[in-house]
């Protein structure tokens, strides 16, 4: 036993001693040299950090350390994610002094940067007589459309096609898109940086996962809230208030997917509401569209008004900084004033189909409706109730608190699910939906593919030559635009394609910084994602589950029926704007 702690004792020794005879070479090594520091940052056109970018320092225009051979590539660092760079270079006085230093910016998918001329000053004495210079340098690059461009390009339209046509599931056409982008880096653009779209660490950085983790978390809890019945509960509800009249029915279900998916989000509400309205329909004897198709214009139109009721909406507000409050307060009363004008259309569109409807005996349907739709576990309701009621209370004081709303989020579900002690295994199995959390993630690689290529460059330079800095058609083009583009793609990808631009544009256009532009997209990307059958998730959700119980609806005949209240609300909404801002 001695012997082991003897021997013990003598390894621990010997491993201090080469530890500190080391330490004492580097130092010695150091010690007395004199450095240059070399420190600064790499940008784009429009002020954005560039990683990734190779930094060469020059000696009287030659590489430094010189160059050994020809065949040898010249001494390079790279940027950081926020595009700061620090290089340290041990040299003599007599080259700091007399020496012309300057450096080359390079990057994939941007021109060469020219010499840089550096200015070098002396920073002072260190240990032992040695000297600190400093440079500090911001180096701009310009875009170039080089075969990184049109590769991306390629990949970002076909992409864009197999998910607006359905020839491939999105979150397929997602996840293909993404990984030959990283392919074609990863092999072609090992050989020639042409062909170098992002590596992988741009990759993760262009995923946005406080997005990711929001609607993680908000699915956990709607999961948790749905087995007390409490949103069937809200259905029949409304039937009870609508005493047989159906334009009051349609009217007070429209309403309550409005609230409903401001609160949660509008592809969970339609998810929970869409088999009650089946069985309404079916009992009333007429088409469940006369509901069904309402009801997805209140989810989009309702959803509208706070960060967490759309995707988009989500999107935007991570991206920019806003807040549930931001939100509330900026969209709540053009949401209010499209409801309202919705459920007049209703009437002039649906009008026949409500006077058909046959409600023979009021009472006793309302009795049926109360027996098979009522509240199942109160005691699950009022503790869930209580623990969403908390969350929503952190998302209106997340700007506050300076907390990102995921973190609520993520609290409020693992609280649920402690509190009412449901088995999280099968949570994550059947209530979140993976595959559009996975769709999400693929997404933005894409679209960050498309932003390190340049082609969100190009699109926010047309915006702007076009707007000529006047702010009130820079809002009329981003409102319209993203409303017709959302009704004809999803417009989950169309705003996160956006997003850039639109932080492009409030940077270049006079009086864009009250964030206006910020509304346009989200009102023009949830609003006219009602125009087309595929415009919205929540669309393709709601009409696949009716066309799975017997009821199916063409693309025609939903844009017959929506797209006219679509141009309202962006007629609404364009009023709205310019006479607020």
């Amino acid at each position: 036993m001695k012997f082991r702690v003897s021997f013990t004792f003598l390894l621990v020794a010997l491993s201090s001693i080469v530890f500190f005879v080391r330490i004492s070479s580097a130092n010695t090594a150091v010690q007395g040299q004199n450095v240059l520091v070399i420190q600064g940052k790499v940008i784009d056109s429009s002020g954005n950090s560039l990683s990734a970018a190779r930094i060469a320092p020059f000696l009287n225009g030659k590489p430094f350390p010189p160059v050994v051979s020809e065949n040898a590539p010249e001494k390079s660092y790279e940027t950081e994610l926020n595009g700061l760079f620090r290089i340290e270079i041990p040299t003599t006085v007599e080259s700091l002094k007399s020496g012309k230093w300057g450096l080359k910016v390079t990057r994939p998918s941007f021109k060469p940067s020219p010499l840089v001329p550096l200015k070098v000053f002396d920073d002072g004495t260190s240990e032992e007589g040695a000297h600190r210079w400093i440079s500090n340098q911001l180096v701009q690059l310009e875009w170039m459309r080089s075969t990184a461009f049109w590769i991306t390009l390629v990949v970002f339209i076909g992409i864009y096609v197999l998910i607006a046509f359905e020839i491939m599931h999105r979150t397929l056409a997602a996840i293909l898109g993404a990984a030959v982008l990283l392919m074609v880096t990863y092999t072609f653009g090992h050989f020639n940086d042409a062909y170098k779209v992002l590596n992988y660490e741009q990759a993760l950085h262009c995923v946005d996962w406080n997005v990711i983790f929001l609607l993680m978390g908000m699915m956990i809890i709607v999961g948790v809230l749905k087995v007390s019945g409490v949103f069937q509960w809200l259905a029949y509800k409304s039937f009870q208030v609508a005493r047989g009249n159906i334009y009051v029915l349609a009217s007070a279900l429209c309403l309550v997917t409005a609230f409903i998916s401001a609160c949660l989000d509008n592809v969970t509400t339609m998810l929970l509401l869409t088999p009650v309205t089946l069985e309404i329909a079916l009992v009333l004897k007429v088409s469940p569209f006369v509901f069904l198709v309402p009801e997805i214009l209140a989810s989009n139109f309702g959803g509208t008004a706070t960060l967490i009721g759309d995707p988009p909406n989500i999107i935007i507000g991570s991206y920019a900084g806003l807040t549930f409050n931001n939100f509330v307060i900026n969209l709540t009363p053009v949401v209010v004033a499209v409801l309202i004008a919705q459920i007049i259309y209703n009437r002039f569109v649906y009008g026949a189909d409500y006077h058909r409807a046959k409600v023979e005996d009021t009472p006793k349907m309302v009795s049926f409706l109360k027996e098979k739709y009522r509240i199942t576990d109160s005691k699950l309701l009022y503790v869930g109730g209580s623990v969403l009621l908390g969350v929503i209370a952190l998302f209106v004081l997340h700007g506050f608190l300076r907390m990102e709303v995921s973190v609520a989020a993520l609290f409020g579900a693992a609280i649920i699910v402690l509190l009412c002690r449901m088995d999280i295994v099968e949570l994550l199995e059947k209530e979140i939906e993976w595959s559009s959390l996975i769709f999400f993630i693929m997404l933005f690689i894409v679209v960050g593919a498309a932003e390190q290529t340049g082609i969100l460059q190009v699109l926010a330079d047309w915006i702007k030559d076009v707007c000529q800095g006047r702010l009130w058609l820079a809002v009329i083009v981003v409102l319209w635009v993203s409303g017709f583009a959302s009704a004809i793609i999803d417009n989950i990808p169309y705003t996160a394609t956006m997003l850039p631009i639109i932080d492009f544009l409030n940077k270049e256009i006079p009086g864009a910084e009250s964030g206006v532009l910020w509304w346009a997209l989200a009102l023009g990307a949830c609003f006219g994602g009602n125009g087309t059958i595929i415009g919205a998730s929540a669309n393709v959700v709601t009409t696949g589950i009716a066309e799975k119980a017997g009821y199916k609806i063409s693309f025609l005949e939903f844009m017959k029926q929506a797209a006219p209240i679509t141009i309202i609300s962006l007629i609404i909404s364009t009023l709205f704007l310019l006479v607020r801002y």
